[in-house]
């Protein structure tokens, strides 16, 4: 079954906690924190490989998580790294945000490796607390947690060249004949279902991809038909093969075809309708009025578009549009479709990625202080309610910017300020 597009969560791993132990030994009196540091989370990391042509392992699984970073050990023994979560995606698929729609990795290359979400830091042991005023800190970091996000996945096939035209032109039956492709043949419309792909072999050393997609009829830009549905596989070809009945066996006029067809991939993409197109005039064999196809003819050459006139049932022309094509396709260079956006900027937007301080001032003149600093200080350290864990608190808070912050905010001596659920009375 062919999916091209569907909806995921992943999440990277959270980090391990750090150890608040201290040293136990017959021998050693007084032997001071030892606990170790906790282990990162993992990684959610995608590659493109090109053994997978589909997403349909996506299809029933929709969850996807990293491993958790191992907590910290007394003895300063450290946790172990959670295992990094490597997703596997056919070559073209492009992940976006799902909520915004902004492109975060676009993986448009054979192997090609990207790094997603990477995995919560793990948390410091409290032998890192220790100084030479607290010699024995009951203090421990939490470790970070790891990103969560909800993302599109949409697969554009890496085709160098688009076959497009109206059902029952001939598209199939050329990607048959030029490639070692199996497309469905019949003799009605929307045969072919989906995308196919072909590789054309000149000779040793010259070789392209050619995607066959559904045809595409009036309207499909709106939905109507199936092409639409497959528009977005051809938007990274360098050429496109329009292919056109120009014995009009189905009653329509070749002329009005190309326009349609065109006005299709212009609604649907701007930069799809401005690529190179090789317009190929298909059952040459039943042309019974020629008249007709050097009006098409003449049409074309008054646009400078290259026509070549063939009968894909009698292998008749092939050969030289395939000659032709790869020459083409050396002068042209792929572009890429759209700017990624930098995950970490995405993730602020949807905010996962809080402002470091958040201060506001509630009706009963109450200062609340939150924001990214503050969750990250309440999440990673274990801290009690003696006077003792709250003033390392409030001096790890300072430490980070709080006080600048509530200066700025316009605090007074004697305000109440509250984080969390701790109230504080301030003094400078």
């Amino acid at each position: 079954m062919f999916i091209d597009e569907v909806i995921i969560t992943v999440k990277a791993g959270n980090g391990g906690d750090g150890s608040a132990a201290f040293r136990r030994e017959k021998s050693v009196q007084f032997g001071g924190p030892d606990g170790g540091d906790g282990g990162k989370g993992g990684d959610v990391i995608f590659i493109a490989d090109p053994n997978i042509n589909t997403l349909i392992d996506f299809k029933f699984k929709k969850m996807f998580k990293a491993q958790n970073g191992e907590n910290g050990q007394k003895k300063q023994m450290y946790g172990k790294k959670g295992e990094d979560l490597i997703i596997k995606v056919p070559v073209g698929t492009q992940v976006r945000d799902f909520t915004s729609g902004k492109l975060i990795l676009d993986l448009n290359e054979k192997g090609e490796t990207r790094t997603l979400l990477r995995g919560g830091r793990g948390g410091y042991g409290n032998v890192h607390f220790k100084n030479s005023v607290r010699k024995a800190p009951k203090i421990a970091e939490k470790g970070g947690e790891g990103a969560e996000i909800k993302v599109k996945l949409e697969l554009k096939l890496l085709a160098d060249i688009a076959l497009v035209g109206y059902p029952s032109v001939g598209k199939s039956s050329f990607i048959n004949k030029v490639s070692a492709a199996n497309s469905k043949v019949g003799s009605y419309h929307f045969t072919t279902l989906e995308p196919k792909l072909g590789v054309v072999r000149l000779e040793e050393g010259k070789s392209f991809v050619i995607a066959d997609i559904p045809g595409l009829i009036e309207g499909a830009h709106e939905g109507i038909g199936l092409g639409d549905k497959f528009l977005r596989h051809i938007e990274r070809c360098k050429l496109i093969y329009h292919i056109v009945d120009v014995a009009e066996i189905e009653g329509r006029d070749c002329i009005e075809d190309f326009e349609k067809i065109n006005y299709e991939l212009k609604k649907f993409s701007e930069k799809l309708a401005t690529k190179k197109q090789i317009v190929i005039a298909n059952k040459m064999d039943l042309v019974w009025d020629m008249e007709k196809f050097e009006k098409f003819k003449a049409y074309l050459a008054e646009k400078d578009i290259d026509l070549y006139p063939v009968s894909v049932i009698l292998n008749e022309g092939l050969k030289e549009i395939l000659y032709k094509s790869y020459e083409i396709l050396g002068t042209i260079e792929r572009e890429p479709l759209e700017e990624e956006n930098d995950i970490s900027s995405v993730l602020k937007e949807l905010k996962i990625v809080k402002e470091d301080f958040e201060i506001t001032r509630d009706e009963e003149d109450v200062i609340h202080v939150g924001g990214r600093i503050v969750d990250d200080v309440l999440a990673k350290y274990v801290i009690g309610m003696d006077d003792e864990s709250l003033v390392n608190f409030l001096h790890i808070m300072r430490n980070l910017g709080m006080e600048d912050a509530l200066i700025e905010f316009g605090v007074q001596d004697g305000d109440t300020v509250k984080i969390a659920n701790v109230e504080f009375e301030y003094f400078e």
